[in-house]
């Protein structure tokens, strides 16, 4: 019996099509900070600004490691198309009444702005990509301080037995591990370890439904809205790249769980 083979172009199509939905982390080789994650539209848009190059390294998830855009020959395809070149077509020039002096010299940087985009008319409009990056970090920087909080609200209770280094007292409060486990998360993030973002996710749906469930046993419907409303801010803050929506989940994930770490602290 014959076997069927996938067709290269099929097979280049399927690829495509993963690139294409798949969440890119970025840095230069220079930083230990990554950014993202961009979707492969929003990478486009910051390669065409210059600000991504072949040299950028980019988190390959097939193989877990950081390497350049320009190994992976589908990706460097998509974001740096080979360019036609452009034949000037030689045109008569009419002379005109005008003086030669009235006209102003076109500079090496008026060449360039005009390559890159940014003429006189959109030299002033800001560039969507790097409202994107900044937002990004905005995000990064609410999750850490979110997961701070948090701990706090965790851990506090226990500093007297922590300190004491009392094992019986420390393992009767269990929300002490839980508060380790947010402190490391946050100082990963805070270190540029985007990787860590689904931990983070994880992390906003198990504490909503753990704070969650005891709260409504409790029948407190204040702090059962507080560890909501933190949850939801913290997960979204790990997902959108946009400036308004970063900063309203970004203060909803802060007042949320500083309302629950409150509470906590309040029993």
């Amino acid at each position: 019996m014959s076997r069927t083979r996938l067709p290269t172009r099929g097979r280049a199509t399927s690829l495509r099509t993963h690139l294409a939905t798949q969440e890119y982390y970025i840095r230069e080789a220079a930083e230990n900070e990554a950014r993202g994650p961009f979707n492969q539209e929003q990478l486009v848009s910051l390669a065409e600004t210059g600000q991504v190059t072949a040299e950028t390294l980019w988190y390959d998830p097939t193989v877990e490691d950081w390497a350049p855009i320009g190994t992976n020959e589908q990706l460097r395809l998509i974001l740096f198309p080979e360019k036609r070149k452009l034949r000037m077509k030689v045109k008569e020039i009419m002379p005109t009444h005008r003086s030669a002096d009235s006209l102003a010299p076109i500079t090496v940087e008026d060449m360039l702005a005009g390559a890159e985009g940014r003429t006189a008319d959109t030299k002033d409009k800001k560039d969507p990509a790097i409202m994107q990056a900044h937002a990004a970090r905005i995000g990064m920087w609410s999750v850490v301080v979110v997961l701070v909080l948090a701990a706090a609200g965790e851990v506090l209770p226990t500093a007297d037995a922590i300190a004491a280094l009392d094992v019986n007292k420390i393992l009767a409060q269990p929300l002490v591990f839980l508060g380790a486990a947010d402190l490391f998360i946050a100082t990963m993030v805070g270190l540029g370890v985007v990787t860590f973002y689904p931990f983070v996710r994880f992390r906003a749906a198990a504490g909503l439904g753990l704070y969650g469930f005891v709260f409504l046993a409790q029948g407190s419907p204040l702090p059962l809205l507080c560890v909501t409303a933190g949850s939801v801010g913290l997960y979204f803050a790990t997902v959108w790249v946009d400036m308004l929506p970063i900063l309203v989940v970004s203060a909803l994930g802060l007042l949320g769980i500083a309302g629950t770490s409150y509470f906590l602290l309040s029993v």
